[in-house]
């Protein structure tokens, strides 16, 4: 298991040299880490959360012009060059394939326990700190806005609406951020957002009195 997965990591590494920061390789670390952690808790299959978790955003499609089956592909190409068991490479390759917050807008078509596990890993690092740093870092790399008043938050109803958007930064908070907290899927997850859900209301408090110059 150590080397298939210090093979993952160096591929990964590799992979995402030049990756936006937000999506680079310590974002893979942070979600690999904390999907670890989880998983000493919930007891799913290590090897699969391991790789899951190392490959989860081998090719965001956000990056690479929307084709959501290209991250999958390369993520099962490279562990069969590995020699990772055929079962194995299935069940990650359906979690890569099913786990994106854009996702939940369709009927869910597969889940796992270890799914479950990345899943919250990865939203984890959508929210709080970190996940304020990376929201206004990819904001800035779309060049939007930081906030607009006059724009109000949309209740996005399917995929196409959240991944069209265009809103300034500050509305991701409404329309993403803040709804993550109740879509934890462990209870070691839930516990974690639940904190991590509160700086990010007290960012916000904060935000709007400096918008308004106070």
């Amino acid at each position: 298991m150590n080397n298939t997965v210090n093979s993952t990591i160096d591929f990964v590494k590799q992979t995402l040299e030049n990756a936006e920061a937000g999506h680079d390789w310590f974002h893979i670390e942070r979600v690999y880490k904390t999907a670890i952690n989880i998983n000493e808790v919930e007891k799913g299959n290590t090897l699969v959360v391991a790789l899951a978790a190392l490959l989860h955003d081998i090719a965001d499609p956000k990056f690479n012009n929307g084709d959501e089956e290209l991250g999958p592909s390369i993520a099962e190409d490279f562990l069969k060059s590995i020699a990772v068991e055929e079962d194995i490479v299935s069940h990650i390759k359906l979690i890569i394939q099913n786990m994106s917050f854009k996702n939940s807008f369709d009927e869910v078509g597969f889940t796992s326990m270890e799914m479950q596990i990345v899943q919250d890993a990865d939203r984890l690092d959508a929210i709080g700190a970190i996940g304020i740093a990376r929201a206004f870092t990819y904001g800035g790399f779309k060049n939007r806005v930081l906030y607009n008043p006059a724009i109000k938050p949309e209740q996005h109803l399917t995929k196409e609406s959240y991944k069209n958007t265009s809103a300034p930064t500050i509305n991701h908070f409404y329309e993403k951020l803040l709804l993550l907290k109740d879509m934890m899927n462990t209870e070691a997850g839930k516990a974690i957002a639940l904190e991590r859900h509160n700086f990010m209301l007290q960012y916000l408090e904060h935000f709007y009195k400096e918008w308004e110059g106070n």
